[in-house]
């Protein structure tokens, strides 16, 4: 369960953090294990979020016009 956060992909970080929840929610956990459930939940949740906010920004970007309003979207070219 406490395998490095950095390589986990989204999923499987997605599938530990259901589970530190569940376990925490159990409320069978000692003081000192909740304390590091939460910590390594909270790790888990940055990193799924980081993955997401990665994504999208893979998926498209939005163009704006010289006014600033939208005018559409295209590829996000990372790099």
């Amino acid at each position: 369960m406490d395998s490095p956060i950095d390589a986990l992909s989204f999923e499987d970080a997605l599938k530990e953090l259901e589970a530190v929840v569940t376990r925490l929610e159990s409320g069978d956990a000692s003081l000192d294990e909740s304390i590091h459930l939460y910590e390594r939940g909270n790790a888990l949740r940055q990193r799924c979020s980081e993955r997401l906010d990665a994504a999208q920004a893979r998926i498209e970007a939005i163009r704006v016009d010289a006014e600033g309003r939208a005018a559409g979207t295209k590829p996000f070219a990372a790099g």
